[in-house]
């Protein structure tokens, strides 16, 4: 039993030998590669590889090294979105053109009315609210009726009025009737003396006392007037009445400016008077105010009558003009910041008080003589494996877009000069560029894999 151990123990070593002997024979390349067919896997006998140890293929059915598709190449480098993926993205295409660059200010800011454009419109009299005439959004011009108050106040005026220009119209005729008769008195005594002159004196004093009644009965009439029109009776009105002599206690509260109502306090059949603020708030939409905070570092470089482009983030894509038109003397202690006003045009630009908005102001001393360069938003540039570049639409290919290098110079108001990449005219990504940055970069992490 020990022999024939013995006897084995030669013989694999031999055979070991062997083998060495033929690894030795071959080159360097031929090992290795002996060695990688033993690691993934042998020939199956027909030809083909068998799956590597990650399950892909090494060699085609030619022996081969199978090569990617071209086309995967070709647009590695552009982003496709669904339609409604570019919708939801908010994507915004601009053409790329030329820009007077200035030096500008950036403030935060919010629409508000205009101040100097508002009226509060109350009732000069006590009474009940009769009829209300508008509703709150209504554009009213001046002089139009508002509300109409029904007031025993009035009434009383009325009738008082009327009371004091009858006085004056009786006060006429005793003034004339006394007049001729201190008249003849006084002929009579210069005749003949054929009166006495006591009784000429008396009618004088007769003349005189009805004169002063009637001038008295004037006094009082038109103060009885005046009255009315404390009360918010025109003249026009005024002569109405003495006409027809009939009472009408009913007082027409009238549209003070142009404007539309913001704001109604009244309702049908509530008492009112003068001591209420308002009874209906009116504002004119024509002119509204933006009012920017600009910090105090910046305040030396903001100037009445500078030129101001105001955007909304309620209305993207729009841009309004105004002109600042008042600097606060104020600084606010806790935000450091100084209010800015600014003018735009209300009317038909969907503006709200009371929204958010951002303003570019125009900064004081520059004189608008610029050389347009070739310049684009800020936000349309997005850096991209340490490159900065923007995204233009791939001709042809719907909601497809394409990474283009970019050089850019120092930013001026929020616009980058282009220096190369991007010519005049063409299309780029103006908007909305960071979700093609995000998907770019989930298509390059798959292609890694």
């Amino acid at each position: 039993m020990k022999r024939t151990s013995l006897l084995i123990i030669p013989v694999l070593l031999v055979s070991l030998g062997l083998a060495a002997g033929c690894d030795r024979g071959k080159p360097p390349e031929a090992a290795a590669k002996t060695e990688t067919h033993d690691a993934h896997g042998a020939d199956d006998g027909h030809g083909h590889n068998e799956k590597d140890a990650h399950g892909h293929d090494e060699k085609d059915g030619h022996g081969h090294a199978e090569e990617k598709p071209a086309a995967e190449d070709e647009h590695g480098e552009e982003v496709k979105l669904t339609a409604e993926g570019a919708k939801r993205a908010g994507l915004r295409i601009e053409t790329a053109r030329k820009h007077a660059l200035v030096d500008t200010i950036h403030a935060p800011a919010r629409v508000a009315f205009n101040a100097e454009g508002m009226a509060h419109v109350g009732s000069p009299l006590s009474g009940r609210v009769f009829e209300i005439k508008v509703k709150i959004g209504d554009k009213v011009n001046r002089g139009d009726a508002l509300l109409i108050v029904q007031s025993p106040d009035l009434g009383e005026a009325q009738s008082d009025y009327l009371l004091k220009r009858m006085a004056v119209e009786t006060a006429v005729p005793a003034v004339d009737l006394a007049k001729a008769a201190f008249e003849r008195a006084k002929a009579l005594y210069a005749e003949s003396q054929g009166i006495a002159l006591t009784e000429v004196q008396k009618r004088e004093a007769e003349y005189k006392a009805a004169l002063g009644a009637q001038l008295a009965a004037q006094a009082q009439a038109n103060a009885a007037e005046n009255r009315l029109h404390l009360l918010g009776m025109d003249q026009e009105a005024v002569q109405a009445l003495e006409k027809s002599k009939e009472i009408a206690p009913h007082y027409t509260v009238r549209a003070p400016i142009n404007g539309q109502v913001i704001e109604r306090e009244a309702t049908l059949g509530e008492l009112v008077n003068p001591d209420r603020e308002a009874l209906l708030i009116l504002a004119d939409m024509s002119t509204l105010w933006v009012l920017a905070d600009v910090p105090e570092s910046r305040l030396s470089h903001v100037a009445t009558g500078a030129k101001t482009q105001v955007s909304v983030p309620a209305l993207p894509g729009k841009s309004l003009e105004g002109t600042v038109t008042f600097i606060a003397p104020t600084l606010d202690p806790n935000t450091r910041t100084v209010s800015v006003r600014i003018e735009v045009k209300g009317n038909g630009q969907g503006l709200r008080p009371g929204m958010f908005a951002q303003a570019v102001i125009t900064e004081a001393g520059d004189d608008g003589k610029h050389e347009p360069v070739l310049a684009i938003p800020e936000e349309a540039t997005q850096l991209v494996e340490g490159e900065l570049v923007v995204f233009v639409p791939v001709p042809g290919e719907e909601n497809t877009f394409a990474k283009r290098p970019v050089k850019v110079g120092p930013a001026v108001g929020r616009l980058l000069p282009v220096l190369s990449g991007l010519k005049e005219g063409e299309s780029f990504v103006a908007a909305g560029s960071f979700i093609l940055k995000a998907e770019h970069g989930k298509s390059s992490a798959g292609h890694e894999h």
